[in-house]
């Protein structure tokens, strides 16, 4: 504009104190005129089961506060412990990689505001951590299930957006009380051959995935939700 090249400038405006049910609201901002609004929406830990389908990998299952909304996570064997760990209230003999992160973060006054689940790309999904230190704070990339077990740590909220548990949750009901009976039951019901869904009807697809959801089977249901995602018009 006036010959000089158009500056455009992207801010974030967290609104103060603005919680609505656990959730938060951002005004993007792009030069000086919202765009667009995005919901944060906050999770808390549901709980971590076997995969059937991958040897030593975890399901990570995260759900909406206030809401029936899931979301299942696979992580890794060393993570899944880490988290595991955290949730029992265990005290290892020695620190772990998240216990060490813990210290020397404290030791250099360091805090640990949130956790965001940003991104889903492809199944995988992206997270930051948002670090405070003095007046100063810092989004650090981090893959989630790492950033997850840090959360626990500092005892700090997890949030993410609408758009992804709009498109990656699965509405499950979940009994707490029979949580170990019920784990240790869906290890033994599904093959662990990997199973291509592309060859499913959507109809099919859709059975499938309230069977999933019925047997608490988080890391089927995933694999059928990202199908039937992928054939969703842009």
């Amino acid at each position: 504009m006036n010959g000089r090249r158009e500056k455009r400038i992207l801010l974030w405006f967290l609104s103060e104190q603005n919680r609505i049910k656990g959730k938060l609201i951002i005004f993007v901002l792009l030069s000086n005129h919202v765009i667009f609004e995005m919901r944060k929406v906050k999770l808390n830990i549901l709980g971590l089961s076997y995969s059937q389908t991958q040897t030593g990998a975890y399901a990570l299952v995260l759900s909406e506060v206030d809401g029936n909304r899931r979301i299942p996570i696979i992580i890794g064997a060393v993570e899944a412990q880490a988290i595991a760990i955290q949730l029992e209230g265990l005290k290892p003999p020695r620190p772990l990689t998240h216990d060490l992160f813990l210290n020397v973060a404290l030791a250099f006054n360091i805090e640990i505001s949130e956790v965001f689940i940003h991104k889903l790309e492809e199944g995988i999904f992206y997270a930051e951590i948002v670090c405070e230190q003095n007046s100063n704070r810092i989004r650090i990339d981090s893959r989630t299930s790492d950033a997850i077990a840090l959360a626990l740590r500092f005892d700090c909220p997890i949030f993410t957006t609408e758009e992804i548990i709009e498109k990656a949750g699965i509405i499950m009901e979940f009994d707490d009380s029979d949580e170990e009976g019920e784990t240790s039951d869906s290890n033994n019901k599904t093959s662990s051959k990997h199973i291509d869904y592309s060859e499913y009807l959507p109809e099919e697809l859709n059975e499938l995935l309230d069977a999933a959801v019925a047997d608490e089977d988080y890391e089927k249901a995933s694999e059928i939700r990202d199908e039937i995602n992928k054939r969703k018009p842009l």
